[in-house]
């Protein structure tokens, strides 16, 4: 990750705001857990907000007086992305996509950098999502939604743009006349101040527009102009600044609020305005293919229509008129949008809900019962994104590494060793992911494959393979598109907890004949042994552009195995990341901390990350960000300990890690 100009105007914002100071001279200032931003149009509601919400107005923001910036700006671009061959012969790469509307968390008390709990619903499938919508808002605590950063880093890395929310709720829900009237508010040039203010928050916090939703009813054809009004000088600026704007079917030309589920005349200029519309829930087959047709008349791409699918309450359950939107026999008639797909974690046992729960039943969804995309049950009432939509991936230069983290745990771990026994979740922290999970290729058993955090080589999971391997069995780890020059080399780290298991890298530089078929893959052997094992392979042979990278692995005697891969790095030369500059204290409240650095200027940073140096020579893992500002809270000191020492490194794309910097804090 390179500093971008972003990245170093808020690094300078922080440090001007916030000057280098001796750690015997630490700020006093209360140093507050900083929050996902949340703002009302302008008016605040009558009354006083409730226990840990702050009512705001977005009108009054201005970037050089938002203190909590440093900790809610992504810095990870938007990475390109290439749609590989298919992994069956019904996904298609050039038809519907995938719009989600994902609730991560509370509107209010929404923690900016993860916190101490591996119960989160860290997405992982990006590579069906073309759009990410973070969802929220209430009357009570706000309507306008900035996602914090570690769900846009994520997304970023996958090449998944993110929305903020615009949540004008229902009079029902408390919904107030006045807050749409104040959104679209003119000044006395006639422009329109809270689009300005908008594609400012969204260039300041690094994400990439905005889902604009007005619900509340009671207003007049004047409203509904000037909403129009305001949605095309909010899609003209955001387009200049890189962004996108998504309308939500819901409010009329006539200022009434009227779901129509197409679309038609009632909504068509607002559609027009912006550059796609999630058309409501009460879609009918014949609508659907209306719309297609009317978007096609406009000029504009049936697929920029997300056909909305509620699965909050059934998930997988859902009754969903599949052949409405993704036909099997013709070509996709609109795209989808899934309402809340973290039904996924939500409809679990809260008490004992595990990582690894959590991740089954987030396969089960995206790819379908049989857990492998390349071989769909097509008795599966539920048609998976996999199924109809093909994976994306991102994986287009060198270096590449991947330690299989999904951006939560129930432990940390560096270099095999528990370095942290804390639950955590940090979405910033995630790989780029594999894009099919999982495709298995044998002519005999199929072995169970899944993300497992009962260990790991770096962060909190690997990949573990376990079941019978009565035959030879191939499992693609990654789509790539990787240029192999006589330098590059791949390094892959496993384990085997059980069994007896030969171990090859497969690499390939050519797509598989057909959909769903294994690569022409070139298989190396791998060394083996107890413990984790790392082995460098120079890729002797091999010429062009890596497209697919796997691993082979074969039973000694066919019996079961139990085989974790930990990471996997692609590289022509070693790289090691300057350190950061400037560690410092810059709020302390007892064992509540802020704390802020430079980044370095050059050189490739993924993230950095924070320990504890204890009294007795170890390192206490503390947490990672990709930011250039971190708060710690509830610190307490060790024994005898009159000072705790903190250290910062730098951590590269390939995992290597930069010198430390340190830094006390007097107790």
């Amino acid at each position: 990750m390179k500093p971008t100009r972003r990245t170093v105007l808020i690094a300078a914002a922080t440090a001007a705001l916030m000057p280098a100071l001796p750690a015997e001279a630490a700020p006093k200032a209360a140093a507050l857990q900083p929050y996902a931003s949340y703002w009302y149009p302008d008016s605040l509601p009558a009354g006083s907000p409730g226990t840990g919400i702050t009512w705001r107005s977005l009108k009054s923001w201005r970037a050089a007086d938002d203190a909590d910036l440093a900790f809610n700006a992504s810095t990870v671009p938007l990475a390109p992305r290439f749609t590989p061959a298919p992994a069956n012969t019904t996904a298609r790469s050039d038809q519907a996509r995938i719009q989600s509307l994902v609730s991560f968390g509370p509107t209010a008390s929404n923690p900016s950098q993860g916190s101490a709990t591996a119960d989160y619903y860290a997405l992982t499938h990006w590579a069906y999502l073309d759009e990410l919508v973070f969802w929220g808002g209430s009357s009570g605590e706000g309507l306008i939604l900035a996602p914090n950063a570690p769900i846009v880093d994520a997304a970023h890395r996958h090449g998944v743009p993110v929305l903020g929310n615009i949540f004008l709720p229902p009079v029902a829900y408390g919904g107030q006349l006045q807050w749409t009237r104040d959104l679209v508010q003119k000044d006395a040039a006639g422009r329109y101040p809270l689009a300005d203010r908008l594609v400012a928050v969204a260039a300041a916090y690094g994400f990439d527009g905005w889902f604009v939703n007005a619900e509340t009813s009671g207003g007049n054809t004047a409203l509904g102009t000037d909403m129009l009004g305001f949605l095309r000088e909010l899609k003209t600026l955001a387009k200049a600044k890189g962004q996108r704007v998504t309308w939500y079917d819901s409010m009329t030309v006539n200022g009434s609020v009227s779901w129509q589920g197409a679309l038609n005349s009632q909504n068509e200029p607002f559609f027009q305005a912006a550059d796609d519309m999630f058309v409501d829930f009460r879609w009918t087959a014949a609508k659907l293919t209306s719309s297609g047709q009317r978007a096609g008349q406009l000029g504009r791409s049936r697929y920029e229509l997300w056909a909305g699918v509620d699965v909050e309450s059934n998930g997988w359950n859902s009754s969903v008129n599949w052949d409405a939107i993704v036909p099997r026999d013709k070509a996709h008639v609109v795209s989808l949008g899934f309402y809340r797909p973290e039904w996924t974690r939500n409809h679990l046992p809260a008490d004992g809900r595990t990582p690894g729960d959590f991740h089954a039943a987030d396969d089960h969804f995206w790819t379908g019962r049989s857990l492998d995309p390349s071989r769909p049950d097509t008795t599966d009432s539920w048609r998976a994104p996999a199924v109809s939509v093909a994976d994306r991936s991102t994986v287009t230069s060198i270096p590449f590494a991947s330690v299989f983290n999904t951006g939560h745990g129930l432990r940390w771990y560096e270099d095999g060793q528990v370095t942290s026994d804390a639950p955590w979740n940090h979405l910033g922290l995630q790989d780029r992911l594999p894009s099919r999970r999982w495709v298995v290729h044998t002519d005999g058993q199929r072995p169970a494959v899944t993300f497992d955090f009962a260990a790991a080589w770096r962060g909190g999971s690997s990949v573990l393979v376990d079941g019978a391997l009565d035959r030879p069995t191939v499992l693609d780890v990654y789509a790539t598109r990787l240029p192999v020059t006589a330098d590059t080399v791949v390094e892959l780290t496993h384990r085997a907890d059980a069994g007896a298991v030969k171990v090859e890298l497969a690499v390939a530089t050519a797509e598989p004949t057909t959909p769903g078929a294994t690569p022409p893959y070139t298989y190396y052997p791998v060394t083996s042994g107890g413990g984790w094992q790392t082995t460098t392979v120079r890729l002797t042979g091999l010429t062009g552009t890596v497209r697919a990278i796997g691993v082979r692995l074969t039973s000694a005697d066919g019996a079961a195995v139990r085989w974790r891969l930990g990471g996997l790095a692609v590289r022509n030369a070693s790289q090691t990341p300057a350190a950061p500059t400037g560690f410092r204290i810059t709020a302390a409240s007892g064992g509540d901390l802020r704390l802020a650095w430079n980044p370095a200027a050059s050189g490739d940073v993924r993230h950095h990350t924070l320990h504890r140096l204890l009294p007795d020579g170890t390192r206490r893992f503390l947490g990672g960000t990709c930011q250039s500002a971190y708060f710690l809270g509830g610190l307490k000191p060790e024994q005898g300990e009159l000072e705790a020492r903190f250290e910062l490194r730098a951590v590269g794309e390939l995992y290597t890690t930069s010198a430390p910097v340190t830094v006390t804090h007097r107790w």
